[in-house]
């Protein structure tokens, strides 16, 4: 959904603080938040946590912080809402993994351009192209493998592809995203597509070679010693 169907006074009339206003406008971009949540959730929460939960809390944040949004009149409804489903997701990663967390689960602020699970939500992505979605849990190897190798891509880069490709965002809101001009963020988004197709195909040159390996000393057996 583009913001450039929503009714100028409805936006006025949500950073006024009219919760209507605000139930039209997540309305308006609910399908698209979806998708962020389904790309941001950790692939391991998929089978216990749906989107329209988080949806739910999503909305019932923002309802509280409309005041947030008042104050901030630079930042478009759908990046406001990406902002309050970040956070939402945060908490729900920290309730689930706890201690088990590492630093990709930081706090989100309007400062944080880069988001530091990226490269793990892109691996689930890929690697779900790959199998079936019944299978993706079995393929934690497989993910964490190629969580690696899309570390090996500059972090901007990554970011745009997420938010670009996944998330749909226009380039307009990557780049506002992003902190970068929209031509910026064209480039990156073309030189980062160009990038992934690399470092993919040398992925699946080193799968290729790796179960040919195993394969090869599975049908020899154990060595006796």
């Amino acid at each position: 959904m583009s913001e450039l169907n929503l009714a100028p006074e409805l936006v006025d009339r949500m950073r006024r603080g009219d919760p209507q206003a605000l139930a039209d406008v997540f309305s308006h971009f609910r399908q698209q938040l979806g998708r962020i949540v389904r790309f941001r959730l950790d692939y391991r929460l998929a089978a216990r946590v749906s989107d329209s939960d988080v949806l739910q809390e999503t909305f019932i944040a923002a309802a509280k912080r409309l005041d947030h949004f008042s104050n901030h009149p630079e930042m478009p409804p759908l990046l406001w809402l990406r902002l309050i489903v970040g956070q939402q997701l945060i908490d729900l990663h920290r309730r689930h993994f706890k201690t088990e967390m590492r630093d990709i689960r930081k706090e989100v602020s309007l400062q944080q351009t880069i988001s530091p699970n990226t490269s793990l939500a892109l691996a689930a992505k890929l690697a779900g192209s790959m199998v079936s979605m019944t299978e993706i849990v079995a393929q934690a190897e497989r993910i964490e493998r190629l969580e690696t190798v899309l570390n090996e891509m500059d972090p901007i880069d990554r970011e745009v592809i997420a938010l670009r490709h996944f998330e749909e965002l226009s380039n307009l809101d990557t780049a506002q995203v992003l902190g970068i001009t929209s031509s910026a963020s064209s480039k990156r988004y073309l030189r980062a597509m160009t990038r992934l197709g690399e470092l993919m195909k040398q992925f699946h040159t080193d799968m290729g070679s790796s179960d040919a390996y195993k394969n090869s000393h599975q049908q020899q057996g154990p060595i006796d010693e």
